[in-house]
């Protein structure tokens, strides 16, 4: 794969659709890059995708609901890969609070032009009533930016994990469960390595703990921004892979000669 590529949206859980997308990135393989959907009484959007998918994204959305219905945008990180189209969904939604962490809501008010009373901010272990349901926030168990939320939905069990579990694939695999052991272990490695390149250093037994949380928490799927839906015993592999990255020493990042063939090539297909 040499594009960006959208694959549209597919109901992966309960009340849950994904707007599905690979990036590739020369060298190191191909990228899950997800938004999703939550069908609730008041419908959450979770994330916006990113640039270079725009075009298909924004039609799959109004495809699957009329956005003017959306009363919720949860943001993870404010990544580019999670709102690049923020600004436009907010436009087709505006009865749409942006949900977010309150650095988040900060690094907001930095561009100078964003309209902050669209923001709603929540902290990990408060909760966002969504009508039929609340979204438990919960911070994920790896992340590259402070201010990242994921949520537990209390209605289908889905946690949303944001960047964590995420990895970098050979193929566009769309089922967690069809990646190759080795293929989804590896990339878990090399994702994990790059997005929290601090795990290397953490105390494994402390780690073990918070995926232990997780386990209790019994998820019946897990969605990722950069993994495909993942549900049965699947959790407890990506689980346990990610407890193993830690051995893994540091991921070799790509050099400065792919950096410049990677920003050589455009972005959208």
């Amino acid at each position: 794969m040499d594009n960006p590529t959208f694959i549209g949206a597919k109901k992966v859980a309960p009340d849950t659709t994904s707007f599905r997308s690979f990036a590739p990135i020369p060298g190191l393989g191909i990228l899950p890059v997800n938004a999703h959907l939550i069908h609730a009484k008041e419908p959450v959007l979770v994330d916006t995708s990113w640039v270079g998918v725009s075009e298909p994204y924004l039609k799959a959305l109004q495809d699957v609901i009329d956005p003017t219905d959306l009363r919720w945008i949860w943001i993870s990180p404010t990544d580019l890969d999670h709102v690049y189209n923020l600004e436009a969904v907010m436009k087709l939604a505006p009865n749409a609070k942006v949900v977010i962490a309150g650095l988040g809501a900060a690094k907001f008010g930095l561009r100078g032009d964003f309209d902050m009373s669209r923001i709603h901010v929540l902290e990990a272990g408060q909760r966002l009533n969504v009508g039929d349901r609340e979204l438990v926030s919960l911070k994920p168990v790896i992340y590259d930016a402070p201010e990242t939320n994921g949520f537990f939905d209390t209605k289908t069990r889905v946690l949303f994990s944001a960047d964590a579990f995420g990895a970098l694939l050979d193929a566009p695999h769309e089922e967690t469960v069809d990646i190759p052991e080795n293929t989804l272990r590896d990339g878990q490695t090399a994702w994990s390595s790059i997005d929290s390149p601090w795990l290397g250093w953490a105390d494994k037994a402390k780690f073990g703990h918070l995926l232990g949380d997780i386990e209790r928490l019994d998820p019946a799927t897990i969605i990722s921004g950069h993994l495909p839906a993942t549900s049965g015993a699947m959790i407890r592999k990506v689980l346990g892979n990610l407890l193993g990255s830690m051995s893994a020493g540091r991921f070799p990042g790509p050099d400065r000669e792919t950096i410049e063939g990677l920003f050589a090539q455009p972005v959208v297909a």
